[in-house]
């Protein structure tokens, strides 16, 4: 589907065009052949860069092919059909349009179509500056509420489970394709603000240059968030260990403990002739060699810490 954008400095609202024209955001979610066809004879493209930006897996990266420049990016993505919690984003940069390709509906556009926020699609440089700083917006709160499950689950880590050590690898999934998408996004944010593929005014270098400072945080934030996660899972499986020894060596001196009346019994229950077997105390005499058996194991065990 293909959307055309306009809006310039003195008018009120985005409007949405029957066609393109100069100063236009043309936004295309999912394009069919026939889409890519039209946007590559509309727009003098590269059919070869639009067609990558069919494939969900995309990774971050920039290139500039006649006359225009092709950032592709990732935004959190949350719903679970892929292996995978981004999803990917291209933005063109031409001489006088703006064109996105997006394979899902962009939430972080939203406040842009519903005029919650004030885009001039004749400013390029500006309304890529506002696609960036939402999607890096959008990662913000995604790792905020990361941050904070992680630590609620770490305070809680006597209790932790099989269930929240899937939530644990889940978390740390998350992070992993965050920093997978912002890492290489921020080299080419900073190609972008020392080379020459857009007209960048001194505004709109020092918001760069403020995005690729966030985007930095963000990566550095989401590595530190995921060393807590690793910590947690050591300390977990520390604490698995220790739960599972304390028990086997539980069992071992419940087991030595019933293994001398276990032999006592056997001993004496064997059919045939036993000394004393008709004297009116050995009962009690028997019970009282296994009683003393098992209190001087119970000592030795004692003395050497077994329990």
């Amino acid at each position: 589907m293909i959307t055309h954008y306009f809006r310039t400095v003195k008018d009120s609202e985005l409007k949405e065009l029957p066609k393109s024209r100069s100063g236009v955001w043309t936004h295309v979610i999912d394009p069919t052949d026939e889409e890519i066809a039209q946007l590559v004879g509309e727009y003098s493209l590269d059919e070869a860069i639009l067609e990558d930006a069919r494939d969900f897996f995309e990774v971050p990266r920039m290139e500039r092919s006649q006359g225009a420049t092709y950032f592709f990016t990732r935004y959190p993505y949350t719903q679970n059909q892929e292996d995978i919690d981004t999803a990917p984003l291209l933005i063109v940069m031409g001489e006088s349009f703006v064109l996105t390709v997006a394979l899902k509906e962009v939430p972080q556009f939203k406040p842009f179509i519903e005029g919650t926020e004030v885009v001039v699609t004749t400013q390029k440089a500006k309304l890529f500056i506002q696609i960036m700083a939402a999607l890096t917006t959008a990662f913000e709160r995604k790792l905020v509420r990361l941050r904070r499950a992680v630590h609620r689950d770490r305070a809680k880590i006597r209790q932790i489970g099989s269930r929240e050590i899937e939530r644990f690898v889940n978390y740390e999934h998350e992070l992993s394709d965050m920093t997978a998408a912002l890492i290489p996004t921020n080299a080419w944010l900073n190609q972008v603000t020392t080379g020459n593929f857009m007209q960048l005014y001194n505004d709109d270098i020092e918001l760069m240059e403020d995005l690729m400072i966030a985007n930095s945080q963000l990566v550095d934030s989401a590595r530190t968030v995921m060393k807590t996660i690793q910590n947690v899972r050591s300390a977990t499986e520390a604490i698995l260990t220790n739960r599972l020894n304390t028990t086997i060596q539980t069992l071992t001196v419940l087991t030595i403990l019933l293994t001398i009346p276990t032999v006592v019994s056997s001993i004496f229950g064997m059919n045939v002739p036993i000394p004393l077997a008709d004297a009116p105390w050995m009962f009690a005499a028997i019970l009282t060699t296994i009683g003393l058996c098992v209190l001087i194991t119970v000592l030795v065990l004692k003395r050497n810490r077994w329990f």
